[in-house]
């Protein structure tokens, strides 16, 4: 049986302009690995309505779990959570388990519940919570889309949060060979090797170093006994 499958929403318009840089999807993309469920494709749209709902309706019918970044703070542009329900014809409001939550965290940090603060209590009906021990802000889950932060640390907190009730498959393992020689000796001898082990994905990366051009070839799959057979045939093809 396949692994289940994800996408990544990332949402803002910092990251398309070049002001952030996403540290997100690199984190997600090993929680993943680590638990069976295959990272297929990661979108990043800016913050439009038009182009989040959009976005969150087609890798919602494309993929098993989708996950988004971004957009679910307290500000004017922080539409994530209107745009998500939008996208499953949910209505949605300030909700009081959110706001329980957010009031007692303001009480304790002795700060006012005012109407910016307050936004980020609006939960899609239908939504279930996903705990913030970071901030308190809370993410959610509504249909197969999770709905979490921006900001890494926090993101980083809801992440671990789903992934518990999340059903993965196999873990994806991986094995680098090193193999001195430019991409274009190892192209023919790689492509064989791979036909034969349809089972497993091959990867080559190629690096310039002191002057000699080399590649690591990376093996991957859900099988650690026939990567590894694959990895150590890579080694005495290629070996020097």
């Amino acid at each position: 049986m396949s692994n289940p499958t994800a996408a990544m929403l990332v949402i803002g318009d910092e990251i398309l302009s070049g002001r952030t840089r996403d540290a997100n999807m690199h984190h997600l993309a090993g929680r993943l690995t680590e638990v069976g469920i295959d990272l297929k494709e990661v979108r990043v749209v800016s913050d439009d309505a038009a182009a989040i709902t959009a976005a969150a309706e087609a890798l919602s019918g494309a993929f098993d779990h989708v996950f988004t970044s971004g957009g679910i703070g307290p500000t004017h542009d922080d539409i994530t959570a209107d745009c998500i329900a939008a996208a499953f014809g949910a209505s949605i409001d300030v909700r009081d388990d959110a706001r329980a939550v957010l009031q007692a965290h303001y009480d304790r940090q002795g700060l006012e519940m005012n109407a910016a603060r307050l936004r980020m209590a609006r939960i899609p009906d239908g939504a279930a919570l996903i705990d913030n021990p970071v901030s308190a802000a809370p993410g959610f889950t509504l249909g197969n889309v999770h709905v979490m932060a921006g900001v890494p640390r926090i993101f980083e907190a809801m992440v671990a949060s789903v992934l518990p009730t999340l059903t993965g498959g196999a873990p994806v393992i991986s094995h680098s060979v090193e193999v001195h020689r430019g991409e274009g000796d190892i192209a023919g001898p790689l492509k064989e090797l791979a036909e034969k082990h349809s089972e497993l994905s091959f990867g080559s990366y190629p690096f310039q170093r002191d002057g000699r051009y080399g590649a690591n070839v990376v093996v991957r799959g859900t099988d650690p006994e026939a990567v590894v057979a694959a990895a150590r045939a890579l080694e005495a093809l290629f070996a020097e």
